[in-house]
């Protein structure tokens, strides 16, 4: 006897879950940079926003009566992605509106995982800051001397820091001059920027520990470069013929968080390598245009859920059908 079964009958280990909870890993790093620079204050908005997804997801499956999926992991990578989008001084309540609207609207309502149109947790952060613009827009410089030198306390959400503006917006409004003015020279500017040493959301800053989460996901096969290559490399090229500094807008601002943990979201990106590569050069001449002529210093969120709403369609055009006993 025969066990008869629909497709797919090709399986691989691979697994929502899996997939999930090695992004959670490969934020890891990003969480503990946020901690070093921002204190114990960013850790605790990082549990609250994870804590706040988690339950917006029970509550919503179990008022629409689907199964509840948390086990998954997914509701974990949307509060993490959500609140590394966050300023370290933004009240508690905003990052958890941002991962309510995430989790209920932007993805549940839409059908759940597989069925959202944009990246949840860009959407999230993209509706907080039109709401509580003065909020997403005040930003704090690093601890100067670490957190360990500033009354450290693993239950303390106390905010110790002073008030700043973020290296893309010094840039934008001052020039970049008055920027490598705050270093050394150039040089230290960059490996700053490199580490994680400058304001920012708490999650973006750290240019060496987002590459290390992604070299890990690329390790597991979770992600593949050509979407995040190309991006860069796209932002990389225009800067330089706008006459900008191109390795300055690499490193500043959430390009890196951007390109490796929301610009290849399974969902809301294409599938094709084609459709992959027209993705990322799309999302990196957003990206430039509304850095250098936007009113906003950053440009990665609008311009990847830009790209998102034309993902079904560069899809459409670029993915081989053939239809079987069809002649042309």
């Amino acid at each position: 006897m025969y066990n008869i079964s629909v497709s797919p009958h090709i399986h691989s280990k691979e697994s929502i879950s899996r997939i999930m909870w090695d992004v959670v890993i490969a934020l890891i790093p990003a969480l503990l940079a946020s901690i070093y620079f921002f204190g114990m204050r960013a850790f605790w908005m990082e549990v609250v926003t994870v804590i706040a997804a988690v339950l917006s997801e029970i509550f919503i499956k179990l008022l629409l009566k689907r199964k509840i999926t948390i086990s998954d992991g997914s509701a974990v990578v949307t509060g993490l992605l959500v609140a590394y989008n966050m300023p370290v001084g933004a009240p508690f309540y905003v990052p958890v509106v941002g991962a309510v609207f995430a989790i209920v609207i932007v993805k549940e309502l839409f059908g759940g995982l597989g069925n959202n149109i944009f990246n949840p947790a860009l959407a999230g952060r993209v509706f907080v800051m039109f709401a509580w613009l003065p909020e997403m827009t005040t930003w704090h410089a690093p601890l100067k001397s670490g957190w360990w030198q500033h009354g450290f306390n693993f239950f303390s959400a106390k905010l110790d820091a002073v008030t700043t503006a973020t290296p893309l917006a010094v840039a934008k409004l001052q020039g970049l001059s008055n920027l490598v003015a705050q270093f050394s020279d150039k040089a230290d500017m960059y490996w700053n920027l490199f580490i994680g040493n400058c304001g920012g959301c708490i999650g973006e800053t750290s240019a060496l520990a987002l590459l290390i989460g992604a070299l890990y996901l690329l390790k597991r096969k979770v992600i593949i470069p050509v979407i995040p290559v190309t991006y860069i490399a796209t932002v990389f090229v225009v800067t330089y013929l706008a006459g900008a500094d191109p390795v300055f807008h690499i490193l500043a601002g959430g390009l890196m968080l951007g390109a490796f943990f929301m610009a290849t979201d399974y969902v809301t990106t294409p599938i094709t390598i084609k459709g992959m590569i027209i993705f990322g050069i799309g999302a990196g001449l957003m990206t430039v245009l509304l850095r250098l002529k936007g009113g906003l210093p950053e440009g990665v969120s609008f311009s990847i859920l830009l790209m998102n709403t034309l993902s079904p369609l560069i899809d459409r055009y670029t993915a081989k059908r053939k239809i079987y006993g069809y002649k042309k």
